[in-house]
């Protein structure tokens, strides 16, 4: 497509937010509903071009969601502000998604969380320690990313987990983290922060009730091997 070609162009019965108002949103293009997303392209490069470019530079809307703001704002014509929006918009959808799972039942077995948190983080190259929050009914309140890399007591405190839980009025919490090298056997620092948070939760009456760790295939939980 010619990037001296706008929206402006295309008949008003073309252009993609004009389709999704007659049509419905499961009737128009992932490009398209990215385009309504961006809102308008920049001069010489429409916002159809930018769109086509995104889906097609982190091959569709998967690898989109995966991006992280610096690679989408490295596309001409997305710069950090749409890039903040692309990312939000995703987060939306994952929350929704949440929200529908987590609600339905209570977390009762360390299999239907593990297979929640695979989701999101089983492809990642780098560790990423989440947090899960619930109610008295053990129904998730929240997930929330405390730290991305190597699990460490330095890039996991205590305060960071605790504020969030007593944030949303956590009855209790479960940790949990990914293992990229697809070994499911906690590591030595896996074990030792376990027990740091699990002593840190008591005093402040949140239960930790299982640190779940999560690779491609399968999970181990420390409630199940004895280690919480």
């Amino acid at each position: 497509m010619d990037d001296s070609f706008t929206i402006h162009d295309l008949p008003a019965s073309e252009r993609p937010r004009e389709r999704l108002q007659a049509k419905g949103a499961d009737r128009v293009s992932s490009a398209e509903l990215l385009a309504i997303l961006i809102g308008r392209g920049i001069p010489g490069r429409s916002v159809i071009t930018i769109a086509n470019e995104l889906i097609s530079r982190f091959r569709g809307v998967q690898g989109l969601g995966d991006a992280t703001i610096e690679q989408l704002s490295a596309i001409r014509g997305v710069g950090l502000a749409k890039a903040s929006q692309i990312k939000a918009a995703f987060e939306l959808g994952r929350r929704r998604d949440l929200e529908r799972e987590g609600t339905k039942e209570s977390i009762t077995n360390p299999a239907i969380l593990a297979q929640i948190i695979r989701k999101g983080i089983r492809e990642k190259a780098k560790e990423h320690f989440k947090l899960v929050l619930l109610n008295t009914r053990n129904k998730i309140l929240d997930i929330s990313t405390i730290s991305v890399g190597t699990l460490n007591a330095s890039l996991v405190h205590p305060r960071e987990v605790y504020k969030d839980a007593l944030a949303h009025s956590a009855s209790s919490i479960i940790l949990a983290h990914n293992h990229p090298s697809d070994d499911p056997d906690p590591s030595d620092d896996d074990i030792a922060l376990t027990r740091r948070l699990a002593e840190a939760g008591r005093l402040m009456g949140i239960e930790v009730l299982d640190h779940i760790i999560v690779t491609k295939k399968g999970y181990t939980s420390f409630k199940e091997r004895g280690l919480l």
